[in-house]
């Protein structure tokens, strides 16, 4: 694998504590408020890759609010989300509270060494390894040979929506003693998904809110081989997914014309915040049906005048000229934008 400079969202863990420099992420709009002023209500916040149109999550039965969830419930919801993902019998799957969780513990599932994680990219998984005294190498690709024992790739990637071939993810996997493989934003291209045949070693975490929008449900999925699912398991604990989550997502899951509908609205959409963004100069620079990427003039003037419309994006602490992009989920929401582009 190439090589890049080590991530400079982490200090080097050499002779001591690590110190990790505090990380930037999307769906921060407190701190625009504290900086351009109005309240939530009044901002429309295009700074995360989350579904703005949801999923209707409809009737929740109030004791989901009240007991702790059973063994039955938690089954139809892992039996709910092997169909969605196309996950076989033979391979193993858990559910957390969020994708997030899961990043933060694969670390574990293995002894700490060298890890490389495809980069730029979301940058909770090197921060993850870090914790875990792991070190951390930024790799600009994947490629064949490396030293490293470990390999992140989040595919398609965040932000650029990079997307690599199941064969040369499958090489790699023959390289490392694990293989992390995070596919938040695989909904809208199932094809990109390798949860129906995981290389060994590898462990695919899945993201419920993104595609469906509910992303404060907090719910996500690991899927691999028996013995690390089964580890991420026992390292979540008993009753890891809220009642109201396990409640709601097998419905979700199972709805197979909403996903549909959802996929060719997002699609739709994201061709059309593409044409907004080249009327106004801008480049594509990558993206999923989720979210767009651009490439700006100058990346905090183009931030800063969206913010003057109280409309809120994200940009990137390496890069001076991308600007990160969600979908308007209302058609006042797009004029409003497009008013501010001009």
């Amino acid at each position: 694998m190439k090589r890049m400079r080590p991530m400079d969202t982490l200090s080097s863990l050499d002779g001591g504590e690590e110190r990790p420099k505090p990380r930037d992420h999307g769906g921060d709009l407190d701190r625009a408020i504290a900086k351009f002023g109005g309240a939530a209500e009044t901002w429309i916040d295009l700074s995360t890759g989350i579904n703005p149109v949801p999923y209707p999550i409809g009737a929740i039965p109030s004791d989901c609010w009240t007991r702790l969830p059973d063994a039955a419930a938690m089954s139809e919801l892992l039996r709910a989300a092997r169909e969605a993902y196309g996950v076989p019998a033979s391979v193993s799957i858990v559910a957390a509270p969020g994708a997030q969780a899961l990043i933060q513990l694969t670390p574990r599932l293995r002894a700490p060494g060298a890890v490389a994680i495809v980069s730029p990219t979301y940058n909770e998984h090197s921060a993850a390894f870090a914790v875990e005294r792991w070190r951390v190498e930024a790799v600009s690709e994947l490629g064949q040979g490396g030293d490293c024992d470990a390999a992140v790739i989040v595919n398609p990637n965040n932000p650029d929506g990079r997307l690599w071939p199941h064969e040369a993810i499958n090489e790699v996997a023959q390289q490392v003693g694990l293989l992390v493989i995070d596919e938040s934003f695989a909904d809208p291209m199932p094809g990109a998904s390798m949860a129906a045949d995981p290389p060994p070693g590898a462990v695919i975490l899945r993201s419920f809110g993104k595609f469906y929008g509910l992303a404060g449900l907090r719910l996500g999925f690991a899927i691999g081989r028996e013995l690390d699912v089964s580890r991420l398991s026992s390292m979540l604990g008993p009753w890891a997914v809220s009642g109201p989550a396990i409640a709601i997502a097998p419905r979700a899951l199972s709805a197979k014309d909403w996903a549909a509908a959802a996929i060719q609205r997002l699609d739709r959409d994201a061709a059309r915040l593409d044409a907004m963004a080249v009327r106004n100069g801008w480049r594509l620079a990558g993206g999923t049906a989720l979210f767009r990427t651009y490439e700006t003039r100058n990346a905090i003037e183009a931030q800063e005048t969206l913010a003057a419309h109280q409309i809120w994006s994200r940009i990137f602490p390496y890069s001076q000229t991308w600007l990160r992009l969600g979908l308007p989920g209302q058609e006042a929401h797009w004029a409003r934008l497009e008013r501010a582009l001009t």
